[in-house]
C-alpha cells in the first residue's frame, strides 16, 4: 500500500549531490503523519479522540541514493499489532520501484491528555484491521534486522 507520494526537494540534498541522510527520516516521519492520516487520527481525529502515535524506535536502512526532483513514493507493510502498538515496515521506492531505503518502526498509541500509552481508540481500529499484514514467515527480507558487525 503505497501510504505517501513525494519528490526530492531542493533542500534535501548535501554536498554530495544526493539526498543527506536526515532527509530519508524526513520522509519516513512524513509517512507516518500520513499513516495517521489514514487510520482517522488527522489533526481533527487526534482533537476529538485525544489520541496520537509516538514512534519509539526506528531501524533505516540505506540501499540506493535520491536525487533532487526525483519522485519518492513510500509503501507501508504491517508487520503487527497490540491494543496500543503498531509494528509497521516502510520501503522508499523510486519511480521504477527500485528500493532507495527502508524503515521499520514501533508506534505507541498515546492518551494526548494522560500523555500516556493508551489502547487505540475503537473508531481508528478497523482502519488499523485493513492496513496491508504480513505473518512474521512473510516478513520483508530486511524487517527485523539487528545492527552489527558480522564476524
Amino acid at each position: 500500500m503505497v501510504i505517501l507520494e513525494s519528490r526530492v526537494a531542493p533542500e534535501w540534498v548535501d554536498y554530495n549531490g544526493h539526498m543527506n541522510d536526515a532527509e530519508y527520516a524526513r520522509v519516513f516521519s512524513l509517512a507516518v503523519e500520513a499513516l495517521m492520516d489514514h487510520i482517522g487520527l488527522d489533526e481533527a481525529g487526534r482533537a476529538r479522540h485525544g489520541y496520537t502515535l509516538y514512534t519509539l524506535e526506528t531501524h533505516l536502512c540505506y540501499r540506493r541514493e535520491a536525487h533532487e526532483g526525483q519522485p519518492l513514493r513510500v509503501a507501508l507493510t504491517l508487520l503487527d499489532r497490540d491494543a496500543k502498538r503498531l509494528h509497521v515496515f516502510f520501503e522508499l521506492l523510486d519511480e521504477e520501484e527500485s528500493l532507495l531505503a527502508t524503515s521499520e518502526q514501533m508506534l505507541m498509541g498515546i492518551d494526548s491528555d494522560a500523555g500516556r500509552p493508551a489502547p487505540f481508540p475503537a473508531a481508528v481500529v478497523p482502519a488499523i484491521t485493513e492496513l496491508p499484514h504480513v505473518d512474521r514467515e512473510a516478513w520483508p527480507e530486511l524487517a527485523g534486522r539487528t545492527i552489527g558487525i558480522r564476524r
